[in-house]
């Protein structure tokens, strides 16, 4: 692209700005009561002050050349004060330090190929939090660019990233971010008064804008990724334990002979332990399903939320849970027929992950081993809420489908964890 075309489209590009910027403006002050006050201030004082220089004129004794003079000096006066109500209203349309974000985002290069930069039009504060969103005009930069930029975003504009989501249209973006200072706890201990009272929503952290929690209802299935240490099977207890709480029917996968899950647990959950148990069990599961599709037909309701509500013998809600999912699936090294049994179970899962949501039967699962081969696409695939903690780049793709856990997640951290929307977590400390 020659030089000229460059100046051309910038050109156009800020001219685009200053238009956008202005009509911001206007929106802002019928928006603002402060701002509309303001506005309404100056055009108070602009008028009185006209009035007051109209009068003026009755004082004076004006040759008719001398008249002509006036009303030009009163026109340029009206003409001026309107000039700065104009003014007022283009600086009411972005924040007061709009231009230094602006530099900030041109220096780490996020631009297209004519050389365009983004402009900051609009920071919006989140009700009761520290949580602002931050919106640009694109001028055709990709929502991936940002993405990509993400980490050297948030040291250009000393912040947290928690989402980068597209705008109104294609043009926009929104940035939704908190300031640096304000950063999570290290350790938040769990208290079972953070239990949801909404049916079946479970909590699966602290974000920076408050809870962040995932709906069974819309999102029956998790997946938590994270190397050890990271704080994966903390959060996987915890996440049960609220199960229970709710009265969930819990069945628990621990090939390790259930020594993670003491007997508090096994009194008020299935434990398993052997794969000739568990595929038993999935089988069970399974068909309970099939027995359910029966069930929500014959009361001609489209899922287990209806169904409890007009049905008299109610349907509980049925939780499958593995602490490492790679223990069961791993192939490697077994013989046919022990092949032919992780066959049976991955189907078995497969058929909850695509069907359960309706039927109340849901899977939490959770995996450190990076091996795209251990969880294939189909179960993977229709597993909504994914949750990466500390990571190396493969398993960060592998769970999230990028690298970010790796990357914004630091090699020491504990209990941190990044969803598959982009947001930072801090899982809770449970004890249990």
């Amino acid at each position: 692209m020659r030089n000229e075309d460059r100046n051309r489209l910038k050109k156009g590009s800020i001219n685009y700005y200053r238009i956008s910027r202005f009509y911001n403006g206007i929106c802002e002050c019928t928006a603002s009561r402060g701002k509309l006050a303001a506005a309404l201030a100056y055009m108070a004082v602009a008028l009185y002050t006209i009035y007051k220089y109209d009068k003026y004129r009755e004082r004076l004794y004006l040759t008719e050349f001398g008249e002509i003079a006036f009303y030009m000096k009163y026109i340029a006066f009206i003409a001026f004060l309107i000039f700065g109500l104009l003014v007022l209203i283009y600086m009411f349309g972005a924040p007061i330090n709009s231009w230094l974000v602006n530099r900030n985002v041109a220096r780490i290069g996020l631009e297209n190929k004519a050389g365009e930069t983004p402009y900051l039009l609009k920071k919006t504060w989140k009700d009761g939090t520290a949580c602002y969103a931050l919106e640009f005009l694109t001028f055709g930069i990709p929502i991936a660019e940002w993405e990509d930029k993400r980490t050297e975003l948030e040291a250009a504009l000393n912040l947290h990233i928690m989402s980068i989501k597209q705008g109104k249209n294609r043009k926009r973006v929104i940035v939704l971010a908190t300031d640096y200072e304000n950063s999570l706890d290290n350790v938040i201990a769990w208290d079972d008064g953070y239990i949801s009272n909404d049916d079946f929503v479970l909590v699966l952290g602290e974000s920076f804008i408050g809870q962040e929690i995932v709906n069974l209802n819309k999102i029956p299935h998790i997946l938590i990724g994270g190397s050890t240490g990271s704080g994966k099977s903390i959060l996987l207890k915890n996440l049960i334990w609220q199960a229970m709480c709710k009265g969930a029917e819990v069945i628990i996968c621990d090939f390790k002979g259930g020594v993670d899950f003491g007997q508090s647990w096994s009194e008020r959950a299935e434990i398993i332990t052997k794969i000739d148990g568990l595929v038993d069990r999935l089988e069970s599961v399974v068909a309970e399903l099939e027995n359910r599709k029966k069930l929500l037909k014959k009361y001609d309701v489209e899922n287990i939320v209806k169904y409890n509500l007009v049905a008299k013998r109610k349907l509980q809600r049925i939780i499958f849970a593995c602490d490492e999912i790679a223990e069961i699936l791993d192939k490697t090294g077994l013989a046919k027929e022990e092949k032919e049994k992780i066959y049976k179970i991955e189907n078995l899962l497969a058929t909850i992950a695509r069907q359960g949501r309706a039927f109340g039967i849901n899977l939490i699962l959770s995996t450190q081993r990076p091996d795209a081969n251990i969880l294939n696409g189909q179960i993977r695939n229709n597993i909504d809420c994914r949750i990466c903690g500390r990571a190396d780049d493969v398993l960060s793709k592998i769970i999230l489908d990028n690298t970010d856990a790796s990357e914004i997640i630091q090699k020491d951290e504990q209990g941190l964890f990044l969803t598959n929307g982009g947001v930072i977590i801090r899982g809770y400390f449970f004890n249990g």
